[in-house]
């Protein structure tokens, strides 16, 4: 089989670095071309790929050149180039969220399934081997029933104000809706239906963003379950940084992305009151500090193409992801719970 030839549309701050992602599989691909709006960005990428990298600054200029495009373009772009690129029979893995609206997003799974293109989000953090131990360990009932798992994302992301990222309308949301729908995905991939959530946003610390800079989530599941995730774009400094924390019924499992471990506290740590433990009682399960999911990422859409198998972070799911995130920003302008359970969810078909 000849090489899937692909193309990179938007080259700014995270093209480069999503450039090494093709490092694994320039057996399987090519990268042909390289796009963007400002000329000498597309061509500052295609200067780190190997061979003669087309280079423009007009989508529709890429499309006899390639089989398939990574699509890292501001939010409020993914649905027209999507549209576009699936019309041209291309396939197609575009950076998450996968669009600002339900519409769009509906639009998007039936013009896949239309075209019989592959559409992939970009979930990279599904493809990290400490989530995927976790989730192993998880739906093993290793330690026992999950019954709370809780997230928190600290980092300190500022924009100009007239960056496309400050707006709400052109972000799609605020922080929750840009980052946090990589957890969001996470939480549901980990812990199953949905059932009522909560949402609060602010933008104090972080007045560069119209939306909220800093957001707490919490959701009960089907079972009981419960799910917290805080993220923020304000910190000035963090202890937990990247941190997972899901508490099981005989024992606590931690992912500190940070140190690239996957840890048990074990159950026999337990609270005495009055009683001083200097150190919980804790193991090692896993190490991965230089794990580079995009890579792995890559490497499953290249597969999917070559054997027609759905995506892992298929479009269905990353619209169920999106539709909980809508949901609690809706009843937050309510001030109200949000109803989760009416959703639809695992319903949808591709």
């Amino acid at each position: 089989m000849d090489k899937i030839r692909v193309g990179v549309v938007g080259c700014g701050g995270m093209a480069r670095g999503h450039a090494n992602r093709f490092s694994k599989i320039f057996d399987e691909i090519e990268v042909t071309s390289t796009c963007d709006i400002i000329r000498e960005r597309a061509q500052n990428v295609a200067d780190v790929l190997p061979g003669d990298v087309f280079v423009t600054e007009d989508w529709k200029e890429m499309y006899d050149k390639v089989d398939a495009v990574l699509l890292v373009l501001p939010h409020q772009l993914h649905y027209q180039a999507t549209l576009d690129f699936l019309n041209q029979g291309k396939h197609v893995l575009v950076e998450k969220p996968m669009a600002n609206s339900e519409q769009e997003c509906l639009e998007m799974i039936e013009c896949a399934k239309k075209n019989d293109r592959v559409l992939m989000v970009a979930y990279c953090m599904r493809f990290h081997p400490l989530m995927l131990k976790l989730k192993e360990l998880l739906d093993s009932k290793a330690y026992g029933e999950c019954f709370q798992l809780s997230i928190w994302t600290e980092q300190l992301t500022r924009y100009p104000e007239d960056h496309w990222a400050s707006s709400a309308e052109t972000l799609g949301g605020g922080q929750l809706f840009s980052h946090g729908c990589h957890y969001i995905d996470l939480m549901l991939w980990f812990m199953g239906k949905p059932v009522r959530g909560t949402h609060f946003g602010t933008n104090f610390g972080t007045p560069w963003m119209e939306r909220e800079g800093t957001s707490n989530v919490t959701i009960e599941f089907e079972n009981g379950a419960m799910g917290y995730h805080m993220g923020t774009w304000g910190a000035r400094g963090s202890r937990l940084r990247y941190s997972f924390h899901a508490h099981c019924t005989e024992g606590m499992l931690e992912v500190d992305l940070r140190k690239g471990m996957l840890i048990l506290h074990s159950k026999d740590a337990l609270h005495e009151p009055g009683v001083t433990k200097n150190e919980l009682d804790e193991a090692v399960i896993m190490e991965a500090a230089s794990a580079k999911p995009t890579e792995e990422e890559m490497i499953h859409f290249i597969d999917c193409i070559k054997t027609g198998k759905k995506p892992e972070t298929d479009p269905v799911q990353s619209l169920e992801g999106l539709q909980v995130i809508w949901s609690l920003y809706d009843a937050e302008d309510e001030r109200k719970l949000a109803d989760l359970s009416s959703q639809g969810f695992g319903t949808l078909d591709l």
